[in-house]
């Protein structure tokens, strides 16, 4: 018999051949995001659900007497958008998609640094509304990034990569992480570790962070830690939005406590909070980290590797629950 898979958003048209093909797929040919009573309807229907950042997989979506779903074939790295506890305890297999998206986060993160830093969404803003009157010596001066420190909070596979890129522009490297990584990482990268928290924002230049979503890491960067930062220091974020007490960055930003922020991530996207747009030292991106051809074709397969194994009775080789 043909497992049943409900694709929950339009994926790369590649992979969706592949879907279509080889299982009984239902795609989700208009792109439209799925509400909690539609998941909840597709858990009864489905042996295999595969959603995205997008879709909230709660407890009462998927605890249900009728439950026929069996995996959670989760298309993006971060998990926090399920709930874990509930499918380990209802025996919901949950997959993710590491690895193939690191390259693309990473240079999305020094792209943050590098608009931020030279203000690129402040010019480009300018131009576009005709307001540009021509060079002159003191307009819109930003940062120089080379010669200073990026402060990397996480040091797993994205923020590595990113320190990667950022040695190539001349930036020195510090990391706080719950766990200090081997030393040949550390002398690979150059990397400082510093295992306090406050001491690493205190001596950054540029803060990004790189860490999971969750109630471990929810506003882990608020009033106290912003205040710890450098005045002329930039905020930068690829990671989740609930990382960072979205009130107390308004504050700092419009009070002038840090030179800017960054973030391709927010705590209650699509929506944005009007005050946090409002900053003009902020560079805001519609959460685009992994938005490359090839990384979300990869994304797509890795997928397809967790369900073809799940399915045929084998581990999934990405298992998180």
């Amino acid at each position: 018999m043909t497992a049943s898979v409900l694709v929950t958003r339009k994926w790369p048209a590649s992979v969706e051949v592949l879907l279509a093909d080889r299982f009984a797929a239902v795609l989700n040919v208009n792109d439209a995001p799925m509400a909690a009573a539609a998941l909840a309807l597709a858990a009864c229907r489905f042996d295999v659900i595969c959603p995205t950042v997008s879709d909230r997989i709660t407890a009462e979506v998927l605890d249900l007497p009728d439950r026929a779903v069996g995996l959670l074939c989760n298309y993006g790295a971060g998990t926090d958008h399920i709930d874990l506890e509930a499918c380990r305890r209802l025996g919901i297999v949950v997959t993710n998609t590491p690895d193939v998206l690191t390259e693309s986060t990473a240079e999305l993160a020094i792209l943050l640094m590098l608009m931020v830093a030279r203000r690129g969404g402040e010019g480009e803003r300018e131009v576009r509304a005709g307001d540009w009157s021509g060079w002159r010596p003191t307009h819109m001066i930003g940062t120089q990034v080379s010669g200073k420190t990026i402060g990397l909070i996480g040091f797993g596979r994205i923020a590595q990569a990113t320190a990667h890129k950022a040695r190539g522009l001349g930036l020195r490297i510090a990391y706080h992480a719950r766990t200090r990584a081997d030393r040949a990482v550390e002398q690979a990268l150059d990397a400082r570790f510093e295992p306090d928290l406050g001491a690493l924002l205190a001596k950054s230049d540029f803060v990004s962070l790189h860490v999971p979503g969750g109630r471990d890491t929810e506003h882990m960067i608020g009033a106290a830690e912003l205040a710890r930062m450098r005045s002329g220091a930039f905020l930068i974020n690829t990671a989740r939005g609930s990382v960072i007490d979205e009130a107390a960055l308004v504050q700092a930003l419009h009070r002038g406590m840090i030179a800017g922020a960054a973030l391709d991530v927010f705590a209650g996207e699509p929506a944005v909070s009007p005050a946090l747009l409002a900053a003009p030292n902020l560079v805001a991106l519609p959460h685009l980290g992994s938005a490359t051809h090839e990384a979300r074709t990869a994304m797509g397969m890795r997928a397809l590797a967790n369900l073809d194994a799940w399915l045929a009775g084998y581990p999934p080789p990405d298992r998180v629950a």
